[in-house]
């Protein structure tokens, strides 16, 4: 019987490895798996290569585990923001490697390595600094530069609902890079608030097959302090 479903945040992530490349879903604070952030915290792997869409934000969640030393390098697309002092200190002391990629480049790089595309041809960045370095091609007239899939090892992946087969749906913004970040790694985790029994969500509104789920982990739903706000977990 497939049964995907795990009893804790420890035993999900208990075998993570330090080096592991990490993708992590959310954009800005919508949809990221906090929890799991914080479990991969007291795992303690460390050496990690994080991808996510920016760099964490004040001293919880990605900064947090940016603060505890734990991570080696982060690809992202929006590093620098108002509450990102954990980043800025930690890239201006050396102490943390950056590859800047644009939004859009990010989520197909990402999206190519769940579909088994070796490389793809975009305009995005061409004659820029972020093209130094990477080959170039014309192509009906216009420039392209050719960027390269991001794998992951470990997927972490926060969604509203799922089932003991791994299949997902997300609420609303929250779902953001979290189904192409399942398709690209080896190995997804994610946290859901509620467990449906199978054939109770709707196939049409399934966004992750659970093919590309290996562990679900349950959460209770819990307003949290958040950056001087309030916001629903």
């Amino acid at each position: 019987m497939i049964n995907k479903i795990v009893a804790s945040i420890a035993e999900a992530l208990q075998d993570v490895r330090d080096g592991s490349t990490v993708l992590i879903a959310g954009f800005g604070t919508s949809g990221i798996p906090a929890e799991l952030i914080d479990g991969l915290i007291e795992q303690g792997a460390k050496d990690l290569v994080v991808v996510n869409n920016n760099a964490g934000n004040a001293d919880y969640g990605l900064a947090a585990l940016l603060k505890a030393g734990r991570v080696r390098k982060i690809v992202c697309s929006f590093p620098r923001q108002v509450d990102s002092w954990v980043f800025d200190e930690l890239y201006r002391s050396g102490k943390l490697e950056l590859e800047l990629v644009p939004q859009g480049n990010l989520a197909e790089r990402i999206r190519a390595a769940g579909a088994g595309i070796g490389a793809f041809f975009c305009p995005t960045a061409y004659g820029t600094d972020l093209a130094k370095g990477k080959e170039t091609r014309e192509i009906d007239g216009k420039q392209y530069v050719l960027e390269y899939p991001i794998h992951g090892d470990v997927a972490l992946v926060k969604a509203e609902a799922g089932d003991r087969w791994g299949n997902l749906v997300y609420r609303k913004a929250a779902r953001n890079f979290g189904p192409v970040m399942a398709s690209a790694a080896k190995m997804t985790v994610a946290t859901v608030h509620e467990i449906k029994e199978l054939g109770e969500l709707d196939p049409e509104a399934i966004v992750t097959p659970g093919i590309f789920v290996n562990r679900i982990v349950k959460i209770p739903r819990v307003a949290t302090q958040a950056a001087g706000f309030r916001k629903a977990a």
